[in-house]
C-alpha cells in the first residue's frame, strides 16, 4: 500500500511458449524464469499481493512453490499465441473482486523480464502516485537511433522513418526511449476494460537498458546469465 492505496500485482505466465519451450519456469541462474518476478513483487514495499496468472497446472506449481498467489487458474481461451495480455489482465482483476479482493493500482510484472528489481517498482510506483496521471510505463533509451532507420517504398526508394535531418553528429541526436516491458502500472478505474492499450500509458519511468532484458531466445538467456554473475560479482565483493 503507499498513499492509502492497495496495490496489485500481477504475473501473467502461460504455458504456450515457442521460442524457449517451458519458458515461464526454466532455469535461469539456478532459479526458475518466474521466480525472479515473483521475488521483485514479494519484495515490494507497496505491493499488497502477487497474483500469478496462468492457465498451466506445471506453471502454478512452481509459482506456489516460490512464493507466488495462484488463487485460480486462467481460462483456456485466454492462453493462446492470439490471447491478449489485457483480457487476462482484466479477468484477474475482476475475478478477485468477485472474491472480495478490490485493489486501487494494478502493477504488470511480466515474467520474461527478470532483472528488473522491486527498487525500480518502488519507485514507479512513488512516481505514477505523486503525479496526476493514471497510467505509467517503464521505458529505456535505444541504441539504434530511429533516425537511421528507413523504409523501402513500392518503388524501391528508401524513405526517412523520421522526418528529421539525419546528417547530424549521431552525439546530437534527440534521446529517443521504447516502451521496455518491464513495468507497467494502472489505475483501476473504469477506463481498465479489454481497450486498455497498456504501452500508451503517458508518464515514463526511465530505467536502464540492461534492468529490461526481455527473455525471448536461448540469446537472451545467456544475456540474462551474464548480467546475473555480474550481479552475484558484485554481492561478492561488497561483502569481503
Amino acid at each position: 500500500m503507499y498513499k492509502d492505496k492497495k496495490i496489485l500485482a500481477i504475473i501473467p505466465a502461460r504455458g504456450g511458449s515457442k521460442g524457449v519451450p517451458k519458458k515461464n519456469i526454466i532455469e535461469i541462474g539456478g532459479k526458475p524464469l518466474i521466480g525472479y518476478s515473483i521475488d521483485c513483487g514479494l519484495n515490494s514495499k507497496y505491493i499488497d499481493r502477487v497474483v500469478v496468472s496462468t492457465e498451466d497446472e506445471n506453471i502454478s506449481k512452481v509459482a506456489k512453490r516460490l512464493g507466488g498467489d495462484v488463487p485460480f487458474l486462467r481460462p483456456e481461451e485466454l492462453a493462446k499465441d492470439s490471447s491478449k495480455t489485457i483480457d487476462c489482465l482484466v479477468y484477474t482483476v475482476e475475478k478477485l473482486r468477485e472474491m472480495g479482493e478490490n485493489y486501487d493500482y494494478m502493477v504488470l510484472l511480466q515474467p520474461t523480464v527478470p532483472l528488473r528489481k522491486s527498487f525500480h517498482v518502488d519507485e514507479a510506483i512513488e512516481k505514477l502516485l505523486e503525479s496526476e496521471y493514471g497510467d505509467l510505463v517503464s521505458v529505456s533509451e535505444v541504441h539504434d537511433h530511429p533516425i537511421l532507420m528507413r523504409k523501402i517504398k513500392e518503388n524501391g526508394e528508401v524513405e526517412n522513418l523520421l522526418n528529421l535531418d539525419s546528417t547530424v553528429r549521431r552525439q546530437d541526436f534527440p534521446e529517443v526511449y521504447r516502451v521496455d516491458g518491464a513495468i507497467y502500472i494502472n489505475r483501476l478505474d473504469e477506463t481498465f476494460n479489454c481497450d486498455k492499450s497498456l504501452n500508451d500509458g503517458k508518464l515514463p519511468y526511465v530505467m536502464e537498458k540492461k534492468y529490461t532484458t526481455d527473455i525471448d531466445t536461448y540469446l537472451d538467456i545467456k544475456i540474462v546469465e551474464y548480467y546475473l554473475e555480474e550481479e552475484r560479482k558484485e554481492e561478492a565483493k561488497l561483502m569481503r
